[in-house]
Parts: C-alpha cells; structure tokens; sequence
C-alpha cells in the first residue's frame, strides 16, 4: 500500500493518491488530470475510483475530466446529487481497492453530504482518515456554507459537532489524518500549517476536540469569527456539482498569443486585462485599467476573490513561459474564459507607444516623520489589522474591498499598505479601476513600517495601547 499526499500551496490544497496491487484510488483532485495521469503511469497502477469528500467551494475538483479519461467510478457521500454520473455511496458503505479498504463514514456539518474516508489495511485495521473540510489539523470546516432553507449555520455547526464525536473522535489515536487543506484556506480560521498529523494529537490540540467541551461551546467556538466567503465559492460548487468545460479545451483557449492590436480590440470590446508578473514590475509600467495579481502570491484565491463575474473575458500579462501555467491556475476556481495573452508581455506594448501607467511607491523611512498627517489605507485582513496597525490608517481589506470602499474618497490621496507589498498593489489596481486617481504604494508594508519605528497601535485585553516598534 501507497499513500501520495499531492500539496497544492497557491490553494492550501491536499489531494491524495492511494495504491494497493496496481489499483489506485484518487481523493479530491485538482482541475487539472495529467499530473493523476502520469503518476499512476509511474506506479503502473490503474485509477479505479475517484473519491470527492463533499462539494468544494474553495476549487473546482478534476472528478469529471479524469473520470473520462481513467473509466474510473466518481463516489460522493450520503445525499449528494449530481448532474453527471456518480455513485452516491451509503454511510458505511465499503469500496475494495486492491487489498486495501476505504470505508465511507457520513460526516455532514461542514456540508450536508460530507464524508471523511476511513482506510482499513490489509488486515482491517484502522489505519488513516483523509477527511476532507470535515476536520483539519488545529480547525475544523466552517459550517456557513452550506445554509438551505430553514438551516442556520448553527444547525450545521451542531451536525459537525455530533460528527466528529460520534464517527471520528472514537477511532483509535495512532489513526493518521489526511486533511483536505492547511494553512492559508478559507475554510477555516486557524488551521496548522503542518499538512499530516495523528487523531491523538488532534485530540490534545485542536480546540473544537477539546474534552468535555459541550455542544454550545463548540457551535459558539467554531461560529465565532468566520468571515464571509469570498464570492467565488458557490460558484465553484455549483460548477462541481453540475460539471464543467474539458480543462484541455479551457487551457487550449487560453494559451492563444495575441497582437498589441488584437489585445487593443479586446479592451474596447470590454475584456479584462490581468497581469500575473510581480509587483515590482507592475508598478513600473502596465496598461492602464489592467488588474494586477502577482503569480508569485496566492494567485487564484485572489482571482476568485476580486473578479465578480466568474465568465468575465480575460486577456493576460504574463512572464514568458508561464502562459500555459497562469490559464490552468485560473481554471482551478472556474475563471475558464481566458482569450490569450499579449504576445513578448508589456514590451511590444511599450515598443508600439501605447500608453502606460506607473504607480507611485515610496519607503516607509522617506514618510515617517509626516505619517500621522496622511491618509493611509490598510488594505490586510482584519485579525492582522486587530494585532497592529497604524492607529489613524483606514482598514479596507483586500478581501472584501468590492464591497467596502464606502468611506474612500476617489478624489484624495491614499498611502496603500498590507503586510509584505503584493497585496497593497493589487488594491491599487483594483481602486484605480473604480476611480481612485491619487494612490501611492508604501513598499514593504507593514513589515516596513514597524522597522522604520513608526508608532503602532495593538489590542491588549480589548484595549488600545501604543507601542513605539525599535
């Protein structure tokens, strides 16, 4: 028996690969089905199922694509409906591959029809749970997603809390945990950045598997906190539940090279221009009205963030070579309609003298003494906002600055910041397209600013106090 935990870091994703007597058993995988492919030529294996633990919110699963391409059997938990052709399994109902068993275990709250698959060795031991959004190491799933009708995420909350009592927590300890996310997800609040763990550690440090904690504490504990959902994510569901387009034609589409002229008509024609190199280089010159967001950060969390219409026509910047890389990370959140790429990125552009737009950036030394009379915005999420900030900075977090640019003026002038410099860019990029004309990137950011000795303000016991940072 194999087992292959396949990380995906741009989405805190785990897929999984298992393999017993040349049978092979896929859990979660990504949109993309060649990697599957070629590792199962690797291990001259063949994919016999492919198991989704729930529907994804978060990325669009390749379940459908590497059913075609394998004859693999798709298998979904206990009252999932879909509109292709999968086996709804029953709880506790048990699929053989080779002489390994996974065993499906009904564990709803996270989503109604989410599993957490048990796998029984050669010999019926318990041996491992690959748990899906179910439970992660430090965390568990966010029960707000999955709202229908008269339930309340306190409903689901409650579901979660007998599932993982009543069909988890009563596995033996030295059963290993194959969570389907770590750090840096949005389906949870404070998941390990460690991808493996033991159930008998999760015991002693997960908070919602505390001993003796009851029901209200866990339902108030897990619900307290939780940020909205970026918008993408019941669109990626939906797209789950009821099927896609081929990626193979989604990338073919993509990849297309483009003239300065041809990405001229598209803009006029109202496509969006998307710019993938990095922050430095955006800042120096880029088309204006384009998006930036960096390959080199969290790049499809934001494009599923910050791009409302999921069908939205894209044209890309891109660093050479990275062309066919930035269309399939798009489409790992469903953004499918990519139409090409400007041809040489920003130098034919620039060579043909189309205009450009520079961003100002300044040092957090050279607006030190006169921060306290500017206006900054701080554009990083609320619990790092909550730790420190400036004290007078505006707070609009990136990830829900669609909606909260009430108290921005587009006519005054901002100093931008979020914590290391990427995302304060793609603010600027995204405020510049709603109209903002007068912003200025602090480099660095916040990691600057406190090194600068710039006076910070915490949160200490609910309180404020100021703290001067050497």
């Amino acid at each position: 028996m194999r087992i292959e935990q396949l990380y995906t870091k741009c989405l805190a994703e785990a897929a999984y690969f298992i393999e017993s007597e040349g049978e092979i058993a896929v859990i979660d995988p990504l949109r993309e089905v060649q990697p599957y492919l070629n590792l199962a030529k690797e291990w001259n294996g063949t994919i016999k199922y492919i198991f989704e633990t729930h529907f994804h919110a978060d990325f669009v699963s390749g379940h459908i694509d590497l059913a075609k391409r394998t004859g693999a059997q798709i298998v979904y938990g206990p009252t999932a409906v879909t509109n292709f052709e999968a086996l709804i399994a029953s709880d506790n109902q048990e699929f053989k591959v080779g002489k390994v068993t996974i065993k499906v275990v009904h564990t709803p709250g996270h989503t109604l029809e989410s599993v957490t698959y048990l796998l029984l060795d050669e010999n019926g031991k318990e041996t491992a749970i690959f748990t899906g959004d179910t439970l992660f190491l430090g965390d568990v799933g966010r029960p707000d997603l999955a709202i229908k009708g008269d339930l309340k995420q306190e409903d689901l909350a409650g579901m979660l809390f007998d599932s993982l009592r009543n069909r988890i927590m009563t596995l033996p300890d030295s059963v290993t945990v194959y969570p389907g996310h770590g750090a840096g997800s949005s389906c949870g609040k404070n998941m390990s950045s460690e991808t493996v763990g033991t159930l008998g550690e999760q015991k002693q440090t997960n908070y919602a598997l505390r001993a003796n904690m009851t029901r209200e504490e866990f339902i108030k504990e897990v619900t307290d906190g939780i940020l909205p959902p970026p918008q993408y994510f019941p669109k990626n569901a939906m797209m789950n539940k009821n099927g896609y387009a081929s990626i193979d034609e989604v990338i073919s589409k993509g990849n297309t090279a483009l003239s300065v002229d041809e990405v001229k008509r598209l803009i006029a024609d109202g496509v969006l221009v998307l710019d993938v190199r990095t922050q430095d280089e955006y800042i120096k010159g880029a088309i204006p009205g384009s998006l930036f967001i960096g390959l080199n950060g969290t790049f499809a969390m934001w494009v599923g963030a910050l791009i409302e219409n999921i069908n939205q026509p894209i044209v890309l910047i891109v660093p050479e070579g990275k062309e066919e890389e930035t269309v399939t990370r798009q489409a790992r959140v469903g953004y499918d309609n990519c139409v090409g790429y400007l041809d040489g990125g920003m130098k034919p552009w620039i060579a043909a003298g189309e205009p450009v737009e520079i961003i100002e950036s300044v040092t957090a030394e050279s607006i030190a003494d006169k921060i306290e009379t500017l206006s900054v915005v701080d554009v990083r999420k609320p619990g790092e906002y909550e730790a420190e900030h400036l004290e007078h900075a505006e707070h609009v977090a990136l990830d829900f600055m669609l909606e909260g640019l009430g108290n921005l003026n587009p006519d005054n002038l901002y100093y931008v910041h979020c914590a290391g410099g990427y995302r304060s860019v793609i603010a600027i990029s995204l405020l510049k397209q709603k109209g903002f004309k007068h912003l200025i990137d602090i480099a660095g950011g916040f990691d600057t600013i406190k090194k600068a000795g710039i006076p910070t303000t915490d949160f200490v016991c609910g309180s404020k106090s100021k703290q001067k940072q050497a």
